[in-house]
């Protein structure tokens, strides 16, 4: 898979909500950093999906190109 920021960067998201809902004392701020967690990892499984299906998309354009003459 290629490399990408966004997915990096909701994955940290993800990690700092999870952090910050383990370390939460009152319910309410546990629950709220458990949505959190659970609205960037579905953030970063959609920027995951668009690298695959990208990736498989440029892999078939090249197969499909003609192989130039010499």
């Amino acid at each position: 898979m290629r490399h990408s920021t966004d997915l990096d960067f909701y994955l940290a998201r993800a990690a700092q909500a999870r952090a910050e809902a383990d370390a939460a004392t009152l319910a309410h701020v546990r629950e709220r950093c458990r949505r959190s967690q659970e609205a960037w990892e579905a953030l970063a499984d959609r920027a995951a999906r668009t690298i695959r299906m990208r990736d498989a998309h440029e892999a078939a354009k090249a197969a499909a190109e003609p192989i130039p003459a010499k």
